[in-house]
């Protein structure tokens, strides 16, 4: 959706060292995860996908969003193999796969909610991952997401030290996309945090 920008080049990439950290990961479940709560993100069969290696979206949706089933996938093995030992203890609740988002192994509207935590900013083809989001919820289902847009990824400070795919979204390409995708995302359940660079939200499935 977005045409030709050339982000700044990285230098290092120590994008892995924040996505996997203790900090990243305690916003996440701490602020994050109630903010989404209180945005209306509920469902009993869940589906979290790039649940990373400590299974953050997995655990946001069993303590905050009412998930009873979640079932995690990551396209990273090692990330699989980190996440099941890290939610260990929330037994039979959670499983946890190896998968891709564009691609995912889960039928047609079989799920309340899908859990998608800073994930879409990661990938190439992030429109088909929302196509998949939307064709795994039953109509109705909702989508809990938080995202980092091109404000801050294509920022050149920010590229230096971390690695994204070119193109990123900006926030009005990233409601457009879900409204493609067939999402109704109400502005009562949006919300835009440092200018448009950092946005939390759910959107429902039509």
């Amino acid at each position: 959706m977005t045409a030709n920008r050339r982000p700044p080049p990285t230098l290092v990439d120590a994008t892995r060292l924040w996505v996997d950290s203790r900090p990243r990961y305690d916003a996440g479940l701490r602020w994050e995860g109630a903010t989404l709560a209180r945005l209306g993100a509920r469902g009993e069969q869940c589906l979290d996908v790039g649940t990373g290696r400590r299974g953050l979206g997995a655990r946001v949706a069993v303590t905050a969003l009412g998930a009873r089933q979640v079932r995690a996938v990551d396209l990273h093995q090692a990330s699989v193999e980190s996440a099941r030992r890290a939610l260990a203890d929330l037994g039979d609740r959670v499983t946890v796969e190896r998968a891709d988002a564009t691609a995912l192994p889960v039928p047609d509207g079989s799920q309340d909610l899908v859990v998608s935590l800073h994930t879409l900013h990661h990938l190439p083809d992030w429109t088909a991952a929302l196509a998949e989001y939307a064709r795994v919820l039953r109509p109705g289902g909702r989508l809990a997401y938080t995202e980092l847009t091109a404000r801050l990824l294509d920022a050149r400070w920010f590229r230096l030290v971390s690695r994204h795919p070119a193109d990123r979204f900006t926030e009005d390409e990233l409601l457009v996309g879900l409204e493609d995708a067939g999402f109704d995302v109400p502005a009562r359940t949006h919300r835009s945090r440092a200018g448009g660079r950092w946005l939390l939200g759910v959107a429902t499935r039509r």
